[in-house]
């Protein structure tokens, strides 16, 4: 082993060498595991190395709520001994090290670095200098980019960045090999994607091309510049969630679809429940409740500091208040349903208590009247007396000016006593004519303030003694509210804990209703979901398209655990194979987040991950950029696709050379069908290279299955019936297709000839060229131009001649 240590890691087998000598000495130190992470705006990004296997794991940027439950998960899964992270963060990240380095049980080292190792930049270069010996030995540095987007999704901007800082500790540590010289690097074997046990797979390239979430400009020219709304998508379709906390859920669960049984199972019966007509009334009402529910995680925070508006009160009144009607009526629900006996038993006593409290407390009516907080009578003695007092100011004041205007200069006929908040009692008195100057405000006995609305403002002796008896009453009242208001709130705060639940079961609700609600309307059915690998759709439709064409043609789709498991369909354009391959994606997707599915019957194997290359018209192009997407989105399914894993292929090396696009094609087929029944994927590709089947490339396989949809030739025209049936499509109807697309006859009955006379082997000739006899004649005329000069005219000029008359008949010779 000391001698393999001598030899710089250069090859990939020595570093595999040296892995495994360090896995299997028992005098050596055990494997550890370092856990980067970086948090941001509600999403997190995270990377490990185990320097067991040598091997870099990521995880492309995640939605996680504000106690970060996943990165919680992920941290209990792989049990890092390192943790990495940056020092500039969230509050919700501080607090979640925080709580980790206080945990006695908790041994793990957290390490903390400056923020600029995180830099997405930093984080590119560290990792294009890291000591990857699986990269090909003739590979270039402008190579590198290319080949590792393959591996690494760049466009995870906080996986990335956790990379970077992940790089950076393992070249400090010098994590396995510091015993090797300096100019050794820390050896990554491999980069695998991370998922968290029972997660499925799903990259941004796949939610893109089904069109689960599509992002559109927003049309009010108010938001033109900077918001954005949901365009037609799956999650447009299926989110009618009536707060706000249940599209933020919904949205998390399309972002995080569940191989887990039981959590399908428990959204799968609340949806049937909620489907059934004779429940339509119960649904409305909770959904009613639902539309009250504010951002409690908001509210909470602004009372621990003390920022609480009217409206914060009010939204929580009504809060607490539905929470307390959603429990009542799911009460009267079937207890034998998981969420309604959770929210029965969750839903305590402290919601009345809390509902109550603040009802008694705060006057609405009053506060929002003053933009303040008010509290009601016969809750503080104090405060109710003090009130008192000031409501009888108007008349105890008017007893007061009097008495002063028995004292006042005799020039004034009127006067009053004031009360202003923050200033005390004033004499006021009218402005009279003469008094132009300051000087002029001047009166023995009065202290003068201020001049207003013509009303001069005095203090005399009996206001400063009004001042010294009452003091300032407003503020004393407005002191005292609010120290009820800061007893009131941290009751509520005590109750916090009681008002997050709360949240997380009514946001919960909200998204099972939606669910149901879209199924009624649209006629979905529930899926069987079963852990086997089988997929039995019977008459399924696309959710999206079904709902932009008056008639939709349904589909069967039938795949058993030993049978037709790879499904190759052709056909011409338009036929509708991009349209089925997207259909088959979406409701294996619905499945997955336990909503019902557009299908008469469907039986569903649980897939753990969904990997796509659909056809984008935006990245038609003959070059290396379009190559290296199909390679790119192509080798994350072959890499990290197992027997569970739903592959879906539109078109595979369009845009290429059609001899090597074919040869790739041909290829990732064999791959697949190579392996056993257990360990090929669901693959469903669609293709235009009929070639790959006439040609006999593909090896026979109860695996695989051709199909292809139906069409009818009426005379000269092609009609799409987008029927599926078994077979191969022996035409590509390329003809037909440039019709229906608007060209003119002529062009596309070229096309026919040239191509007839590519694939009988014959000379095509251009069309452009002029016949024999038309030729001969050319040359006729020239010799004649020839044969007309008169050589001895010494005005002839040649040059011009030349130019003019003869050149131009030779060009079209």
């Amino acid at each position: 082993m000391n001698e393999e240590r001598n030899v710089r890691c250069g090859e990939r087998e020595r570093d595999v060498a040296s892995c495994a000598s360090l896995a299997g000495d028992e005098n050596e130190a055990p494997s550890e595991v370092l856990l980067s992470v970086f948090a941001q705006h509600g999403q997190v990004g995270l990377s490990f190395y185990d320097s067991k296997d040598c091997t870099l794991h990521f995880m492309p940027d995640t939605s996680d709520n504000r106690d970060l439950t996943i990165l919680d998960k992920v941290i209990q899964e792989i049990s890092p001994n390192v943790i990495i992270t940056s020092a500039k963060q969230e509050r919700n990240m501080a607090q979640f090290i925080k709580g980790l380095g206080s945990n006695p049980n908790y041994r793990q080292e957290i390490v903390v670095y400056p923020s600029a190792n995180f830099r997405v930049e930093v984080s590119k270069q560290r990792l294009l200098s890291a000591h990857l010996p699986f990269l090909p030995s003739s590979i270039t540095e402008n190579e590198k980019i290319p080949y590792l987007s393959s591996c690494i999704p760049f466009d995870s901007v906080l996986m990335l960045r956790s990379i970077g800082g992940l790089l950076k500790c393992l070249d400090r540590r010098r994590v396995g090999v510091e015993l090797e010289d300096s100019s050794v690097g820390v050896p990554i074997l491999q980069l695998l994607t991370y998922t968290l046990n029972d997660v499925v797979y799903i990259d941004r390239d796949t939610y893109s091309a089904l069109q689960i979430f599509k992002s559109e400009l927003h049309p009010s020219v108010y938001k033109f510049q900077s918001g954005v709304k949901e365009g037609l998508s799956l999650y447009g379709i299926l989110n009618r969630c009536r707060c706000k906390h249940g599209s933020r859920l919904l949205r998390q669960w399309f972002h995080r679809p569940t191989r887990d049984m039981s959590v399908l199972k428990r959204r799968q019966e609340v949806v049937r429940y909620f489907t059934s007509p004779h429940n339509s009334d119960v649904m409305n009402t909770l959904q009613n409740f639902l539309r009250n529910v504010g951002n409690i995680p908001t509210l909470l925070y602004k009372m621990s500091v003390t920022h609480t508006k009217v409206s914060d009160w009010q939204s929580l009144y009504k809060t607490v208040y539905s929470a307390v009607g959603i429990r009542d009526t799911v009460r009267s629900l079937p207890q034998n349903i998981h969420v309604f006996r959770e929210i029965c038993c969750d839903f305590k006593d402290e919601l009345p208590y809390i509902a109550t409290l603040i009802s008694k407390v705060v006057d609405f009516e009053s506060s929002l009247a003053d933009n303040c907080f008010i509290v009601k009578p016969n809750v503080d003695p104090a405060i109710d007396e003090k009130k008192r007092t000031m409501m009888g100011l108007s008349d105890f004041l008017t007893d007061v000016a009097r008495a002063e205007m028995e004292n006042l200069d005799s020039r004034f006929s009127t006067c009053s006593v004031i009360y202003i908040p923050l200033i005390g009692f004033l004499l006021s008195v009218p402005r009279l004519p003469g008094m132009v100057d300051k000087e002029n405000f001047e009166i023995e006995g009065l202290d003068f303030l201020f001049v207003s609305e013509d009303r001069l403002h005095y203090r005399s002796a009996k206001t400063k003694e009004l001042d010294h008896m009452l003091g300032d009453l407003h503020s004393d009242i407005k002191d005292m509210e609010r120290a009820v208001m800061a007893k009131l709130q941290a009751s509520v705060l005590q109750r916090s804990s009681c008002l997050y639940k709360v949240l997380s079961l009514c946001a919960e609700l909200d998204c099972l209703m939606a669910l149901a609600q879209a199924s009624q309307n649209y006629g979905y059915c529930s899926p069987t979901l079963t852990q086997s690998c089988r997929l039995t759709l019977h008459q399924s439709r696309h959710p999206l398209l079904e709902l932009c064409v008056p008639v939709f043609v349904a589909n069967p789709c039938i795949t058993s655990e030993t049978e037709g498991k790879v499904k190759v369909l052709t056909g011409p354009n338009s036929s509708g194979k991009s349209i089925y391959l997207k259909q088959v994606g979406l409701i294996v997707f619905m499945a997955l987040i336990g909503s019902d599915v557009p299908a008469k019957e469907a039986e569903i194997g649980l897939v753990d991950a969904i990997f796509t290359r659909m056809h984008s018209r935006e990245s038609v192009s003959v070059g290396l950029s379009t190559f290296m997407i199909d390679v790119n989105q192509m080798s994350h399914a072959l890499n990290n696709g197992t027997g569970t894993s739903l592959v879906l292929v539109d078109e595979f090396g369009k845009g290429t050379n059609t001899v090597d696009g074919l040869s790739l094609l041909a290829a990732c087929l064999n791959h697949w069908l190579r392996r056993s029944p257990s360990e090929c994927p669901f693959v469903f590709l669609a293709t235009n290279f009929h070639s790959v089947l006439q040609l006999g490339l593909l090896p026979q396989s109860p695996l695989l299955s051709l199909l292809t949809l139906e069409t009818a030739v009426d005379g000269e025209e092609l009609v799409f019936l987008y029927q599926l049936k078994e077979g191969i499509c022996q035409s590509s109807y390329a003809a037909n297709i440039a019709t229906l697309a608007g060209l003119e006859p002529a062009l596309v009955q070229r096309g026919v000839e040239v191509s007839e006379l590519y694939r009988t082997g014959k000379t095509i000739k251009r069309i452009d060229q002029p016949s024999g006899d038309e030729q001969i004649n050319r040359c006729k005329r020239v010799v004649q131009k020839f044969l007309s000069l008169d050589l001895d005219d010494l005005s002839l000029d040649l040059v011009k001649f030349m130019k003019e008359e003869l050149l131009p008949i030779g060009e079209r010779l």
